[in-house]
């Protein structure tokens, strides 16, 4: 089974157009590919009462499948808080089971899955686990979104690093300019990509419609 979890240095970093733009390479090479965001917060409610997030309709979109919304996103949560309080709020509690489950009835349709995760590397997603423990549940190398702003090397190397403590594969990095301008630019790209270990696979200029820059990915 191929596949590749998607993670960032923080929130709002575009882990979502990095994985809407890795579907849509790989469907128009062929690959029949697929995506799922478990956790989602800050979901709206339609007219009958069910959570929907604009993320994940957006992955579920670009999937080569017609996918239902549940099996893209088995927990969704109306709080923009992190989801492990928002499930604390509503009375949840976030299964791995469950996402495991919905993860393999995807996988058993689809050549590739793009999973995307929330928020930064270490967010909880219960009280005993957190998005590594997740990560490590689905065995997926991981794709590391680097939002370039003031911090971003530290943000990045640290972590590239605890990916690699849990024993997981940094299959590469892409720099997302989240900013209008980032001061040395490209001495900040060329800190990270000197020390992380792992390709760059891609470069976004701010406000770019379409990632269209070609991924250097192994399938």
């Amino acid at each position: 089974m191929k596949g590749w979890f998607i993670t960032g240095t923080d929130t709002g970093v575009g882990k979502t157009f990095v994985t809407v733009g890795l579907l849509r390479y790989l469907n128009a090479r062929g690959v029949m590919a697929a995506g799922m965001k478990p956790l989602a917060s800050g979901c709206e409610r339609t007219p009958d009462g069910r959570l929907r997030n604009e993320d994940a309709l957006l992955i579920r979109d670009a999937s080569a499948l017609e996918l239902p919304y549940e099996l893209v996103n088995p927990f969704p949560f109306e709080p923009p808080v992190a989801p492990h309080i928002a499930a604390a709020r509503a009375g949840v509690v976030i299964d791995m089971e469950t996402i495991l489950e919905r993860f393999n009835m995807i996988a058993g349709q689809a050549d590739c899955v793009i999973v995307e995760g929330v928020g930064g590397w270490e967010v909880p997603v219960g009280e005993d686990a957190g998005m590594p423990d997740l990560a490590a549940a689905l065995g997926l190398p991981v794709i590391l979104v680097v939002g370039l702003r003031l911090g971003c090397i530290n943000h990045a190397l640290l972590t590239a690093q605890a990916t690699r403590a849990r024993g997981l594969q940094l299959a590469g990095w892409v720099a997302n300019r989240v900013e209008t301008s980032v001061d040395e630019e490209q001495a900040v790209i060329e800190a990270i990509a000197n020390r992380i270990g792992a390709p760059m696979l891609g470069n976004i200029h701010h406000n770019q419609q379409e990632f269209s820059r070609a991924f250097t990915l192994q399938l």
